[in-house]
């Protein structure tokens, strides 16, 4: 990357604990050849540092995937300074299995849009950064066509092999 070029997409997360998840956001980042940053800051405990990150944000990336849990600010708060849009993977919880996160994530006030995936919808997250980059990127855009495609063929060998099998002998 030349110095002041933006890297497309920042994931943040306010806990290792959401790794898993949030991985599969880089993951898909990654097939589809779209660089991205990884951080782990807590909106809660370092209020400061986060500050900091979400400010400078606004020069470094395009998009932001933030994820979170429980009271899940990252996202909201992440919208409410960076210029950019932000994506909401809202973390499946043990309290309340990610309904309190996906609530806070998607009801936002007036003024502070945060596009929301499912809980845990750290892929779909990912995705739908891609086709957010892919509407200026027409080399991005094909590879995406490409990942959809093979989507669909995985599908069609599923039902082939149902077709041949039969659902008893399926997964024998």
């Amino acid at each position: 990357m030349s110095k002041g070029a933006k890297i497309p997409v920042g994931i943040v997360m306010g806990s290792d604990s959401d790794l898993e998840v949030m991985g599969k956001a880089a993951e898909v980042l990654d097939e589809l050849g779209v660089e991205f940053e990884m951080r782990i800051i807590s909106a809660h405990r370092e209020p400061e540092e986060f500050y900091e990150y979400a400010k400078k944000a606004n020069e470094r990336y395009s998009i932001v995937i933030a994820g979170a849990g429980k009271a899940a600010h990252l996202p909201g708060m992440t919208a409410a300074i960076f210029d950019g849009p932000v994506i909401g993977v809202p973390m499946k919880t043990s309290d309340l299995g990610g309904v309190d996160s996906l609530y806070s994530i998607v009801q936002m006030p007036s003024g502070i849009p945060v596009a929301t995936v499912a809980i845990n919808g750290g892929a779909n997250a990912g995705l739908l950064a891609v086709r957010m980059l892919a509407m200026e990127d027409d080399e991005l855009k094909e590879r995406m066509k490409k990942y959809i495609s093979a989507q669909k063929d995985a599908v069609v060998k599923k039902d082939e092999k149902l077709q041949k099998t039969g659902y008893r002998d399926y997964h024998n």
